[in-house]
C-alpha cells in the first residue's frame, strides 16, 4: 500500500541577506520580505522502498548542502535507505546558496543551518507517512512565460493582458501537471503542481526576499486547503521566462500577485480533477554520468580576458560602473581557467542524476537549468506521466540545446561555465543529457531499484 508523509520548514533569511541573481555584483542586500521561503518535503513509500523530494524556494544548492541534507536525514532515521533528492524552484530572489562568481554575497550562518532546516522538512515528511491515495492529471498553463532565446520580451502591458501569448507557444511549457494527495479517507493532505518556467517577476532593482510567482501561487493554494502542504516542482525553465521579468521594482511587485493569480487560477481546477492512479510500486535509482565538455580554445579565452581587462583599464573606469562590474567576473573566472590549464588541473566532471517512480509516475531529475526541448524529448520516449526536473541535488549551471553553441558569445552555452569553474559543454550534450535521464526513466519502469 502506497503511504504519503508531507512536511514543511520555514528557510526564510534575515532580512538584509545578499540575493542571488539578475547578474554579477549588483549588491542585492534584501530590504524586506514580501513572502516567507520554504523547504516542503513530500515522502513516498511502499514499505520496500521509500524516497523524499524536497522542493526549496530557492534558486539553488550546492552538492555540499545536498550531501549534508543527505546525512542528516540518515543519521535521523538511523538508519540508510531512504533516497533523498533536494530540488530548487529556482527563485531570484532568495539568498545565495549556490557558487558563482559575484552572484550575491555568501551568509555562512545562513549556509550552515540551511541543511538542517531542509532535513527536518524531510523528517517530518518521512514521520508523517501514512496509507494515502495519489491522483494525477494535466490541466492547460498558458499566458506565463516566453523563449528567450527564440521570442521577444513582451511589454509590461502587453503581458498584464489576460489573452497575451507568446509568438512560439511551443517553445514554452502549455501544460501543467496537478497530483493530489488524500488520506484514505478522502481528505485533501497535499498537493503538487509541475511547470517549467524562469520564476524571474524582477530585475536587478528587486530587493524583497520571495519565491516568486510559482510559490505565492502555491501558499494561496494551501490557504484555500487547510492542513494540506504543497508543493511546485520545476521543469526545464533554462530557456522560458516568466513574461514580467526585467521591469522596474515597483513594477514587479504588482506583476507578481498578477502572475500568481494567473497561474494559481489554471491549476486550482486541477486539484479536485485529478484522477486516482495505482501508485505502487516505489522505485529509486540514483546514477553519476559523465558528459562531453569542449573547453574553448586558449587563443579565443585570452582574448576574451583581453577585452574585458580593456575595460578595466580604460581611463575613468569606475567600480560603480555595471559594465566594470560585468567585466570584473568574466576576468576572474578567464583567469582561473587559463591558470587551470596552465597548471594541468583536472576538473570534476561527474554527474549525478536522479529518479523516482511512483507507480506509473516518472520523476527524472538533474542538477542543471534545462531547456524546454529536452523536456519534449524525453517525455515523447514514455506512454506515462513523465516529469523532468531540473536543479536537482546541486547547480551545474545551463543543459543548452545544440543550436546554442553555434550562436557567438552565447552566454548559457560558453559563459555561465566558466563562471561556476568549469569548461563548457559539447554541443553533443542535449543527445547525451536526453539519452541519459530517458534511460533511467525506462530501468525505473523495467526492474527494481538500485543505488
Amino acid at each position: 500500500m502506497l503511504k504519503i508523509g508531507l512536511g514543511k520548514v520555514d528557510i526564510t533569511p534575515r532580512v538584509g541577506v545578499g540575493l542571488y541573481g539578475y547578474g554579477s555584483y549588483l549588491t542585492r542586500f534584501s530590504t524586506g520580505v514580501r513572502e516567507p521561503l520554504y523547504a516542503r518535503a513530500l515522502a513516498f513509500s511502499d514499505d520496500e522502498q521509500t524516497g523524499v523530494i524536497v522542493s526549496c524556494d530557492l534558486v539553488g544548492v550546492s552538492r555540499d548542502v545536498t550531501d549534508r541534507v543527505r546525512e542528516l536525514v540518515r543519521v535521523a532515521r538511523g538508519a540508510d535507505g531512504v533516497a533523498v533528492c533536494v530540488h530548487c524552484i529556482h527563485t531570484h530572489c532568495g539568498p545565495r546558496t549556490k557558487f558563482g562568481l559575484g552572484q550575491g554575497m555568501d551568509d555562512a550562518p545562513y549556509r550552515e543551518i540551511l541543511p538542517h532546516r531542509i532535513a527536518r522538512a524531510c523528517t517530518d515528511a518521512l514521520a508523517a507517512l501514512t496509507p494515502a491515495g495519489l491522483a494525477h492529471t494535466v490541466v492547460p498553463c498558458v499566458g506565463i512565460g516566453y523563449n528567450r532565446e527564440d521570442d521577444q520580451r513582451p511589454s509590461y502591458e502587453d503581458a498584464t493582458d489576460e489573452n497575451w501569448r507568446p509568438v512560439l507557444p511551443d517553445r514554452t511549457d502549455t501544460e501543467a501537471h496537478v497530483l493530489r494527495f488524500d488520506s484514505l479517507k478522502g481528505e485533501l493532505i497535499g498537493f503538487a503542481s509541475y511547470f517549467s518556467c524562469h520564476p524571474v517577476v524582477g530585475s536587478s532593482g528587486t530587493r524583497d526576499i520571495h519565491s516568486d510567482f510559482v510559490g505565492i501561487a502555491t501558499n494561496w493554494l494551501e490557504r484555500e486547503h487547510p492542513g494540506s502542504i504543497g508543493l511546485f516542482l520545476q521543469g526545464c525553465e533554462g530557456n522560458t521566462n516568466s513574461c514580467f521579468v526585467h521591469h522596474g521594482a515597483q513594477e514587479s511587485l504588482l506583476a507578481l500577485d498578477v502572475l500568481a493569480a494567473r497561474y494559481a487560477r489554471q491549476i486550482r481546477p486541477g486539484i479536485p480533477a485529478a484522477m486516482p492512479i495505482d501508485a505502487t510500486p516505489i522505485r529509486s535509482l540514483q546514477r553519476t554520468v559523465f558528459l562531453s565538455r569542449q573547453p574553448l580554445p586558449r587563443e579565443e579565452l585570452e582574448g576574451m580576458l583581453a577585452e574585458h581587462e580593456a575595460v578595466l583599464a580604460a581611463p575613468g573606469a569606475s567600480d560603480a560602473d555595471p559594465a566594470v562590474r560585468r567585466a570584473t567576473v568574466f576576468a576572474i573566472a578567464l583567469r582561473r581557467e587559463l591558470a587551470r590549464q596552465d597548471a594541468g588541473v583536472p576538473f570534476d566532471d561527474a554527474v549525478e542524476l536522479q529518479g523516482f517512480r511512483v507507480g506509473p509516475l516518472l520523476l527524472l531529475g538533474a542538477p542543471f537549468e534545462i531547456m524546454i526541448r529536452y523536456k519534449q524529448r524525453i517525455q515523447a520516449a514514455f506512454d506515462t506521466p513523465t516529469l523532468v526536473l531540473s536543479l536537482c541535488n546541486d547547480t551545474l549551471g545551463y543543459a543548452p540545446e545544440r543550436e546554442s553553441f553555434a550562436k557567438k558569445g552565447n552566454y548559457a552555452a560558453k559563459v555561465v561555465p566558466y563562471l561556476l569553474g568549469y569548461p563548457p559543454f559539447a554541443p553533443s550534450v542535449e543527445d547525451e543529457l536526453v539519452a541519459e535521464l530517458t534511460a533511467l526513466g525506462q530501468d525505473l519502469l523495467a526492474g527494481p531499484s538500485s543505488a
